[in-house]
């Protein structure tokens, strides 16, 4: 339960409901997107390249738990810290699975590159995870 002392401000409550959009909304994605690899995507992709594309569900899957359970903790810690990993994770979805999704379809290695400041962003969205998790302690 919630005290006074741990009601996120508005400007905080409004950007906990746009990252949980925003994880709802990858979430269904996410399904999408696994079912048109396993579906649409077996014979015309090589296996290297479906594997590319598969682990950017993956990660996309994970991510978007791991967002959806920072805005539910946000708001039964108060903490706005656990925003900010969330905020990382989508940035990391994006830069992350969103590379590997174009580099998967288009073969373009340029892409690649893009991949690991996503892996960065998933990173420190943990760390900053552990941190508020620490301080609300």
């Amino acid at each position: 339960m919630a005290s006074s002392q741990t009601v996120l401000p508005p400007a905080s409550r409004l950007t906990g409901r746009i990252l949980l959009v925003f994880s709802a909304l990858s979430g269904a994605v996410t399904v999408g997107l696994g079912a048109f690899a396993a579906h649409g995507l077996k014979g015309s992709l090589s296996p290297y390249l479906l594997g590319v594309f598969e682990t950017g569900v993956q990660y996309q899957a994970w991510h978007s738990l791991a967002m959806l359970a920072c805005v539910i903790l946000s708001r039964i810690l108060g903490s706005k810290q656990v925003l900010y990993a969330a905020l990382f994770f989508a940035v990391g979805i994006v830069f992350f699975s969103g590379s590997l999704y174009a580099l998967a379809l288009t073969g373009i290695k340029w892409f690649g590159p893009i991949t690991p400041m996503g892996g960065v962003c998933f990173i420190i969205g943990w760390v900053v995870l552990a941190i508020a998790a620490w301080r609300s302690s």
